[in-house]
């Protein structure tokens, strides 16, 4: 180490480990990134299908309300090339297509006469839903999201709305998933005791309030190529290839792959982080191999617009609840809800299977290819036959956040050693914002 100068380490080449070094270049520490992988990105890729220069493989845009996805791509010089979703609604399959009742809060109602003129939820659940002002606050000490729900609501509207849309955004069961982990339903479940009640107060969104999603015009991948050139421009070194065979703690440095260091960050999965720890800090290294993950695929279809249905047209996809899934999860039809991937020749799907509790890895490619197009099929009243497909495989790639997972991530932070920071999906929010706003504070601590 060069003295006067910090030198970090980070391990982990997804948009976590690459926002953490880009911020630590940034701020001229020197910084080498580990990635045992040959390309960057992580769960972020974008490739060429069906005549498209780039339709992604994973996440396909983040949540623009959130400064830190758009705060990164301005800072990288994307801000001009951002693009948000065209004009689309959504739906929910339950026997057939049901548009998304207006009013609601990430599934849960705000508005109960917008939900009494939805057919999706039978007169039995939105008479319960209507009774949610009248019950008590509601122990939010279990931090189960589903249970919080289903005592407000009543079970038809956690499970054919809030399950179905939560579950969608992070492959869960929302029964087993920590309500702390959904802000936006934890912050107002915190302040209010009747969410009905509430959400009469809650200003209308205002027609200039913007996009509620972004991405960059040539996919997500660029978001994290163009971050990878900024810290390498910074001065960063990104080393592809390079797996971790040695962390240890060597004084007051840190001694990794040989090297030393004055700092780590872990912007890798709990379980990889669990593995490099387990001899020297076997608590901490427990607590993140308790860590749960869903395993995902994605099937990208190509259909011949000539089959295609008009009346599908208005419509940017579909989420299937719990009770009648199958194998599939959600549809997106991408090139209705991205105007650049839009073509006269073919509409593009990406249909989602399996969640936690529904594993899916263990079939075939040809398995996974026949589920999706006969189960769409069947959803559309259609019979699919593409012109282009694409398989692609997401081992672990939603961490799943049991009640107090947030608590045991803080008390396992707060019993780190100095130098040792960790970064991303595993740890601190779900999601491509989530985690750059994770890397941000690691590099924030290793800087000290």
């Amino acid at each position: 180490m060069t003295a006067g100068t910090r030198r970090i380490a980070v391990v982990g080449g997804g948009i976590a480990g690459l926002a953490t070094a880009h911020a630590l270049a940034q701020q001229g520490i020197d910084v080498v990134l580990f990635e045992r992988d040959h390309r960057l990105g992580g769960k972020i890729l974008t490739t060429p299908f069906a005549g498209h220069a780039g339709i992604d493989e994973g996440p396909d845009a983040f949540l623009a309300r959130l400064p830190w996805g758009t705060g990164l791509a301005q800072a990288v010089g994307l801000g001009s090339e951002l693009v948000s979703p065209s004009a689309g609604k959504a739906a929910v399959w339950w026997d057939q297509l049901h548009d998304i009742p207006q009013g609601l809060l990430l599934g849960m109602p705000t508005d109960v006469m917008a939900l009494a003129k939805s057919k999706l939820i039978p007169w039995a659940g939105k008479l319960r839903a209507a009774t949610e002002p009248f019950r008590r606050r509601t122990n939010l000490e279990p931090d189960s999201l589903g249970g919080f729900v289903r005592a407000r609501f009543g079970n038809e509207v956690h499970v054919r709305l809030v399950d179905p849309l939560v579950g969608s955004i992070y492959a869960a069961d929302t029964d087993h998933f920590s309500l702390a982990a959904v802000p936006q339903i934890a912050d107002l479940a915190g302040k209010a005791r009747s969410i009905l009640m509430a959400g009469r107060t809650m200003p209308a969104p205002s027609a200039n309030a913007g996009p509620v999603f972004y991405a960059p015009q040539g996919g997500m991948g660029d978001l994290a190529m163009r971050t990878a050139e900024a810290a390498q421009g910074a001065g960063a070194e990104l080393r592809c290839g390079v797996g971790i065979s040695e962390l240890a703690s060597d004084g007051s440095a840190w001694r990794v792959n040989g090297e030393l260091f004055d700092g780590v960050a872990l912007a890798c999965p709990a379980a990889a982080s669990a593995t490099l720890l387990e001899s020297m800090l076997p608590d901490a290294a427990r607590t993140l191999a308790s860590i749960p993950t869903a395993d995902v695929a994605m099937v990208t279809l190509a259909i011949p617009a000539a089959d295609w249905p008009a009346h599908l047209t208005a419509l940017s996809g579909y989420l299937v609840p719990k009770p009648v899934q199958r194998l599939v999860t959600a549809v997106s039809f991408g090139s209705q809800k991205w105007s650049h991937w839009a073509s006269a020749s073919s509409v593009i799907l990406r249909i989602s299977l399996g969640r936690d509790g529904l594993p899916v890895l263990h079939l075939g490619d040809d398995q996974l290819l026949a589920a999706a197009v006969d189960e769409v099929g069947r959803h559309l009243g259609l019979s699919l036959a593409p012109s282009a497909h694409r398989i692609t495989r997401w081992s672990g790639a939603f961490p799943q956040y049991r009640p107090h997972h947030a608590k045991r991530v803080a008390d396992l932070e707060a019993a780190l050693p100095a130098g040792l920071a960790l970064a991303g999906a595993s740890y601190h929010g779900i999601g491509v914002p989530a985690c750059i706003n994770s890397a941000g504070k690691a590099a924030a601590r290793l800087a000290q």
